[in-house]
C-alpha cells in the first residue's frame, strides 16, 4: 500500500520490537495509524513515539 508501512517494518525502522509497535498503535500513540483486517498499517514518515510506556513494571528482589 502507497504511503504506509507495516508494524514489522515499522519495528525494524525504530528499532523495537513489532509487538510494541502493535501496542503503541493501539493506545494511538501512533498519528495515522489504522487497523485493515488483522494488520496494522502506519504512515511511511511517522515518526516513533517517545516515552513509551511499560504496562507491567518488573519488581527486583
Amino acid at each position: 500500500m502507497n504511503g504506509y508501512i507495516t508494524a514489522q517494518e515499522a519495528a525494524q525502522k525504530w528499532g523495537v520490537t513489532s509487538r510494541q509497535v502493535q501496542i503503541l498503535c493501539k493506545e494511538n500513540r501512533v498519528p495515522g495509524a489504522s487497523r485493515m483486517s488483522r494488520i496494522w498499517i502506519i504512515p511511511e514518515d511517522a515518526k516513533k513515539p517517545t516515552g513509551i510506556k511499560h504496562s507491567k513494571e518488573r519488581k527486583m528482589d
